[in-house]
Formats: structure tokens, C-alpha cells, sequence
């Protein structure tokens, strides 16, 4: 088969669609044909050399995948050769095929494609995994969304409203904010005008954010706190803006706010499995109705992973760059 390859760390220019020996499936393990995959910044990060596979994990770029079932590993059931599935993975997605474990498959959504249900897994999970089981989202509460036009942040935005919230994104363009208010963002933010600390307090009547999904980390630490209403959880996924920085803990004490911290790649077989479970029971009837859809900005050939490595790491793209195998 063939796979998008990392020869060396470097640029998007180091990316080869390369002959690899095929994935055997393992027990517990399906074999997938891949239909199409999509780009995340872990892939980025991987092909920058900063951000390593989980040990056992493909080599290959690639955190989720559409495509159909082409072998059983020994042990598995509920599956069958020939379903049309999509998939979270810890990599190998820029593939023709790639071996899953069983827990962490989800049938293509009816109605969709598999082009369309492959920018799914990855940001469906990470938001509910880490909105609605840490952070506890509720009816009435306002979800503030950094970067509410990337591939997590529309499908934060569809999920918060979906569930009763108030949702505020951050975005850098007006036409990035008025994507993300057609996706049914109540308050919208440019962070390159505006302070989202004042503005959201302004929108809010000097309460905050209940609850706050960050992709930015270390640059934004103090001012999300500040942005945090009284008993408000801030959940830090990403860290594009640096690794190390400083809380007052007073202002966390005084709103008796809380900070997490989580990732989805490398967590335990059986997490990322009951992760899956919760997302098929919860949100795929969300997106066979059609009150969640996913968001893709664009369908490049999986062979030209690299131009849309450019795409991703510019920031060009709302929602998902997908690529078709």
C-alpha cells in the first residue's frame, strides 16, 4: 500500500506518498481500506518532529479515517467485512489502509459520505471527551471557544448549541466569525481587535464563561482565568501559544474556578473505547438528524498531504482540510 511518510522532520515539502508494507490487524483489530482521512495539528506537530506516536501506534500521520472494513482481527464482533466506518486513531490514517482497534470505530453516520464522515472522529471526541465529561457543560451555561473556526471549535460551536448553551468564539477574521455565527455562534470575538476578556464580559454582563475550550495554552493561561465566571472550568487542548505560564491562584480562588489539562492520542485503549461509546450514543443521533454537521473547508488528494499541511498551519481553513485516498 501506499503512505503519506515522514523521511525527516522538517517542512510540509518532506512529506512522501511512499510504498509501505500493508497493517496486519492484531486481535481486537479491524482492517480498513481508507476512503479519506483529515488533517490535524497533532500532524503537523508529528511532521515538525515534536510530536511522536503513542508506542504500539502506526508511523504514519493520521488521527482519524472513513473507509470500509476489508479483515477481522481475531476476537472481534459486532463488526462485519464490508461496513462502511469511521475511525479515531493514535495514526496511520494517511494511508490506503490502517489497522483499528474495534472500540475505537463508529459506523459512517446515515446520510453522509465517507469523505464527509472522516472529519468527524477526532473532533467530535475531543469536544465531547473534554466540553460535556470534564468540563460538565450545561443547559443555559456560555461555552467560550478559542479558535471557534478550527476543526474542533465548529463542531464545539454545534455541540454547545445543541445542548442549550450560550457559545462565544474568538476567530482572526470577520469572515472566519461570520462562519462561525451561521454555525450558531452567539457571540463572536476578532482577538486581533478585541480584548476576549473585556468583550466577553461585556457580552455576558460581567459574568464570563462557565466553561472555556482552549487550543492556545501558555499565552492565554491568566487571561481565560480572568474570563472564567464564578464556578467556571477551563480545559486547555492545545498549546500553540507555548508550554509555561503563570495563574494569579487568587482570582481562581476567589471564582472557585477549576483548570484542566487533557489529550486525547495517547490515553489507554479502554478510555478512548468508552470515549467512542458515549459519542456514538450521544452525538451520532445529533448528525443523522442533521442538527450536526461536519464542517470541511476542503478535499485535496491524500498524495498531496503537504499542501494541505500549508493550508492547516496558515490558518487558512474553517473546520476540516480532508484528504481523499
Amino acid at each position: 500500500m501506499y503512505a503519506i511518510t515522514i523521511p525527516e522532520p522538517g517542512g510540509p515539502e518532506v512529506l512522501a506518498w511512499a510504498e509501505v508494507p500493508d497493517p496486519v490487524p492484531a486481535a481486537g483489530e479491524v482492517l480498513v481500506e481508507v476512503v479519506a482521512s483529515a488533517v490535524n495539528r497533532a500532524d503537523l506537530l508529528q511532521r515538525q518532529g515534536f510530536y511522536d506516536p503513542p508506542p504500539g501506534s502506526s508511523p504514519y500521520p493520521g488521527l482519524e479515517c472513513a473507509g470500509r472494513i476489508v479483515a477481522l482481527g481475531p476476537g472481534v464482533a459486532g463488526w462485519a467485512v464490508g461496513d462502511e466506518v469511521c475511525a479515531l486513531l493514535s495514526g496511520g490514517g494517511h494511508a490506503q489502509r490502517v489497522a483499528v482497534p474495534a472500540g475505537q470505530l463508529l459506523p459512517v453516520p446515515k446520510g453522509l459520505s465517507p469523505i464527509e464522515a472522516a472529519a468527524l472522529p477526532e473532533a467530535v471526541c475531543t469536544v465531547w471527551s473534554n466540553v460535556f465529561q470534564v468540563a460538565h457543560l450545561r443547559p443555559g451555561e456560555t461555552l467560550l471557544v478559542q479558535g471557534g473556526a478550527s476543526g474542533i471549535g465548529t463542531m464545539a460551536i454545534q455541540l454547545g448549541k445543541a445542548v442549550g448553551a450560550r457559545v462565544a468564539v474568538t476567530a482572526g477574521s470577520a469572515a472566519k466569525l461570520a462562519r462561525c455565527a451561521e454555525l450558531g455562534a452567539d457571540i463572536t470575538i476578532d482577538y486581533r481587535e478585541q480584548d476576549f476578556v473585556a468583550a466577553l464580559r461585556e457580552a455576558t454582563d460581567g459574568a464570563g464563561a462557565d466553561v472555556i475550550l482552549d487550543i492556545i495554552g501558555a499565552k492565554y493561561l491568566q487571561r481565560n482565568v480572568d474570563a472564567l465566571a464564578v464556578n467556571g472550568r477551563l480545559v486547555i487542548i492545545g498549546l500553540q501559544g507555548g508550554v509555561k505560564g503563570e495563574i494569579n491562584l487568587n482570582t481562581l480562588l476567589r471564582k472557585r474556578a477549576a483548570v484542566a489539562a487533557t489529550n486525547l492520542r495517547g490515553r489507554p485503549l479502554g478510555e478512548k473505547a468508552a470515549i467512542v461509546a458515549a459519542v456514538r450514543e450521544h452525538v451520532w443521533p445529533l448528525v443523522e438528524s442533521g442538527v450536526v454537521k461536519p464542517v470541511i473547508d476542503r478535499v485535496l488528494p491524500m498524495a498531496d498531504a503537504g499542501a494541505a499541511h500549508q493550508v492547516v498551519e496558515a490558518g487558512e481553513q474553517v473546520g476540516k482540510v480532508v484528504l481523499q485516498a
